[in-house]
């Protein structure tokens, strides 16, 4: 079945070959690993959007609604401030 003659060059094709095809099976489990992850990370809600929720689904009124909007953005910049 395999040629008897096979030369240096061939055995490098062939070599060069497996190498590709291996590299293409690990960068497509890593690919599908990473977009998995990210997907399940895309799904967590912010605090924000939990908020709006609750205030659409009528579990808090409008005030209350802006007050915890508030305090959630003065909590980020006073974060954000004392990381300088």
């Amino acid at each position: 079945m395999w040629p008897n003659h096979m030369d240096g060059s061939d055995w490098w094709w062939m070599s060069l070959a497996m190498i590709a095809f291996w590299g293409l099976i690990i960068w497509w489990v890593v690919s599908l690993t990473r977009s998995t992850n990210r997907t399940r990370q895309d799904v967590t809600p912010v605090p924000e959007q939990l908020l709006a929720e609750r205030f659409a689904r009528g579990d808090i009124d409008q005030d209350e609604y802006r007050r915890a909007l508030d305090t959630l953005h003065e909590g980020r910049r006073g974060s954000r401030v004392g990381q300088r």
